[in-house]
């Protein structure tokens, strides 16, 4: 069974930083794709970083700069290293996992590609005040 769960939130102060991790489960991770998205309330869900199973790595533009993504394969554990947190960092971030049916998954999406499988954690809520 393929499970994924988020800890690190929190609350912070503008110009903070924060660790995301998440850990995963169940299944081989080392073939996967590995993401971080985020919703804030009334906004849509938005991709914020993925790491392929060779090490690209994908970040939005709001992010690129300010966020890294990386994993911890004896650990299977993902981690969100944020950093000069804005108020508009706000929201629930969510970890979630890509599966290739027959591959590895070598180049991250930030968006949900509906022909794979795709796990989500439970979130971890992320507070920046200002």
């Amino acid at each position: 069974q393929v499970q994924l769960v988020e800890s690190g939130g929190g609350s912070v102060q503008a110009g903070g930083s924060l660790r995301l991790s998440c850990a995963v489960s169940g299944y081989n991770n080392r073939r996967a794709c590995l993401n971080w998205f985020r919703q804030a309330p009334g906004k849509e869900r938005e991709g914020v970083a993925g790491i392929g199973s060779n090490g690209n790595t994908a970040y939005a533009d709001s992010v690129r700069g300010r966020f890294t993504i990386s994993q911890d394969n004896a650990k299977n554990t993902l981690y969100l290293q944020m950093n000069s947190l804005k108020p508009e960092d706000t929201a629930m971030y969510f970890c979630a996992t890509e599966l290739i049916a027959d591959g590895s998954c070598f180049f991250p999406s930030l968006v949900s590609r509906p022909y794979n499988r795709w796990y989500w954690g439970q979130g971890t809520q992320v507070t920046v005040s200002s």
